[in-house]
């Protein structure tokens, strides 16, 4: 997961555009040239950071969408020090406000994207729950992978990226625009088959620099399986929101989000649900403390799951 490359979109509202390109501009460096309705920051490597508008924020001329350069994993500790500065000049995320993160999709193939497809989809409603999805984004940003896309994808058994692209249209599509419709699912292919990225939006908006970090080693962890993966299961898995931390911690252990690194991770990314992250049923008989699984075990798990 580490070695792969990475975009995200950080939309914010509380600070006007010039105020954002200033932020960043504060973190790496570089000159900052005007755009239309928006800035571009060339930083001190020779990266291009954007702030673009976004009619869907509440903050109209008050807010604006971050656009990263293609970044690697050794970016992340930059990129969190922008989202403090950000937040430190007065930016913020409401409801309006959604996380992007583009995946580079050089290394992926008919195979690994359909892996993708299919662990995302069994265990899609719990990523919605963990991830905190509101109905409205749901309902209209992040929809939930489209049934007949994961019918098509069973009975063709695509061997090739043009079938992929045939199994997510519907159709045969020569020449896929930007702003189809098919984009605003939680998992978005169009992405893929026009900039040749893998899009996933199911991030709620936010300008805490630890739960971005944790957004992005989940999308990274959850391509490289998929990368990995001989073969994956589109069975969806049922939720139980008693057992949801449970059950989340243990897909995360099997994505290889284990250990001392990965701890701030796990626990943002199963604060939002019910249920305890050591123990699939109520433990009566032993306190809270001692509840606290080992690392050791949290390994077991990770086989086990």
């Amino acid at each position: 997961m580490k070695t792969l490359r990475f975009g995200i979109e950080i939309e914010t509202v509380g600070l006007g555009r010039a105020g954002l390109a200033r932020a960043i501009h504060s973190v790496v460096g570089g000159t900052v040239s005007d755009e239309y309705r928006g800035a571009r920051i060339l930083d001190a490597r020779g990266r291009t950071w954007r702030v673009v508008p976004d009619g869907s924020l509440s903050g109209g001329e008050n807010s604006g969408e971050i656009v990263s350069p293609v970044l690697g994993y050794d970016d992340i500790e930059e990129l969190q020090n922008v989202i403090r500065a950000v937040r430190g000049a007065g930016g913020r995320a409401d409801a309006s406000c959604g996380i992007h993160i583009h995946i580079d999709g050089s290394r992926f193939d008919a195979k690994s994207v359909t892996n993708l497809v299919k662990l995302v989809h069994k265990q899609e409603r719990l990523l919605e729950h963990a991830l905190g999805v509101s109905e409205s984004r749901l309902a209209r940003y992040c929809r939930p992978i489209d049934a007949g896309f994961i019918q098509r994808l069973e009975a063709r058994r695509p061997k090739t990226m043009q079938e992929v692209s045939d199994a997510w249209y519907g159709y045969r599509n020569t020449s896929p625009q930007r702003y189809d419709q098919s984009r605003y699912h939680g998992l978005n292919l169009n992405s893929l088959f026009f900039r040749g990225t893998i899009e996933l939006r199911y991030f709620n908006g936010t300008l805490h620099a630890g739960e971005v970090k944790a957004y992005i080693q989940l999308a990274l962890a959850m391509a490289a399986k998929a990368l990995a993966s001989k073969a994956a299961s589109s069975k969806r898995r049922e939720f139980n929101p008693a057992t949801a931390k449970y059950d989340f911690r243990v897909v995360l252990l099997h994505l290889g989000l284990i250990g001392d690194e990965f701890k701030t991770a796990r626990l943002h990314l199963t604060k939002k649900l019910a249920g305890s992250a050591a123990w699939k049923g109520e433990r009566r008989d032993r306190r809270p403390a001692e509840a606290a699984m080992t690392e050791s075990e949290e390994a077991g798990d990770a086989r086990a799951a």
